[in-house]
């Protein structure tokens, strides 16, 4: 398999460690769900190197994301491992921190509840979870490439959509995790961030 690229990765690296620099401090470690091709952890890996990287993805997808790791040297990233978020347990043990990007709008809402369900497993308390991607706020889209993006999300898998913050936002307070930031991200999309109360 040839290297993987994505350009919307390429495109959002940049902004989206500048935001989650804040959140990962130093000496800790971050689970990736759903890395894909591996663009944005090496990216992450290389700027915040005193910050171990777990990189993980659904089993369908791990020959990409081996692919897009292949010939990578940054020793502080781990071994990938497959994750699919219905697994009860996750295979992994209490992680300091957690990020996803682009992930929640194209699984089904009962995934989302699942992925909610195994962050607030796994998280140690005073832990992030930061996730990237779009959203909707009291069931409106923030632009209107969103609403046209959602059509053809829907076109592509029927249970594939662009969540509602307040969703989202109740699982998270239900699983423990208080929400700190929402940060407008370029291209219409969102970071938010929460917290994992003690």
């Amino acid at each position: 398999m040839s290297k993987p690229f994505s350009q919307a990765c390429e495109n959002n690296k940049a902004v989206i460690l500048e935001v989650i620099r804040r959140y990962f401090d130093a000496g800790s470690t971050v689970l990736e769900i759903g890395s894909y091709t591996a663009q944005h952890i090496q990216f992450f890996a290389e700027h915040l190197a005193r910050v171990s990287w777990q990189p993980t993805e659904i089993e369908s997808n791990m020959a990409l994301l081996q692919a897009g790791l292949e010939g990578c040297a940054s020793n502080n990233i781990l071994p990938p491992m497959t994750l699919e978020v219905q697994m009860n347990p996750w295979p992994v043990k209490a992680v300091d921190n957690i990020f996803s990007a682009n992930t929640l709008h194209i699984m089904a809402e009962q995934f989302v509840v699942e992925f909610i369900r195994g962050v607030g497993e796994v998280l140690r308390p005073g832990g992030y979870l930061c996730v990237y991607g779009p959203f909707k706020y009291a069931g409106r889209y923030t632009s209107d490439s969103n609403a046209r993006f959602q059509e053809w999300l829907q076109l592509q898998d029927p249970v594939s959509g662009i969540r509602d913050f307040e969703l989202v936002n109740d699982l998270a307070k239900k699983a423990g995790m208080g929400l700190v930031d929402d940060h407008a991200m370029p291209a219409n999309n969102q970071l938010l961030a929460w917290v994992k109360k003690g």
